[in-house]
């Protein structure tokens, strides 16, 4: 692991190859190819603790705060994380085949309409707040309800009959 913390974060650089991967330069000018930015917190505090992870897995930057990156950096590190973290949020439950599971529920996304099978009562997951919900598909895709509070009266039913 490279340390980057105590010297100033304007030591390094960032810069995305022909081929798409993330270059990370570190302040001695030590290079490391195919880097990928990992949240520490991704639900509960997704702008707190960036780091940047080698091929292998292994740290090479720490940023505890994304808003500390400089702009060129945080532009290329807020693509790569948009290019793979998939996790729609749920704005409505449209519809429930029924309410023992396995069942099939059609919801409204911030991507659209999705379709998915809900394997058991167990894959929807109270998170960070009392009222934030994690929900695991048959897939294994996440769908994330940030208030549930929030919902409408037809989703709000749905979703306590199965909580």
């Amino acid at each position: 692991m490279i340390d980057v913390s105590p010297p100033p974060l304007a030591q390094f650089q960032l810069e995305r190859t022909a081929f798409g991967d993330l270059v990370w330069t570190g302040a001695q000018g030590q290079r490391v190819s195919g880097v990928l930015p990992v949240r520490a917190f991704p639900i509960q505090a997704p702008q707190d603790g960036i780091s940047l992870v080698d091929p292998e897995g292994h740290e090479v930057a720490w940023f505890a705060q994304f808003d500390a990156i400089p702009e060129h950096a945080r532009s290329l590190i807020e693509e790569e994380l948009a290019r793979r973290e998939f996790m729609p949020v749920i704005q409505r439950i449209a519809a429930v085949s029924g309410f023992s599971t396995p069942c099939t529920w059609i919801v409204d996304t911030d991507r659209g309409r999705a379709e998915f099978v809900l394997r058991g009562d167990e894959d929807i997951r109270r998170i960070g707040s009392a009222h934030a919900l994690l929900i695991a598909d048959a897939h294994g895709i996440h769908y994330l309800v940030p208030d549930q509070l929030a919902l409408d009266a037809h989703s709000k039913r749905v979703l306590d009959r199965f909580l």
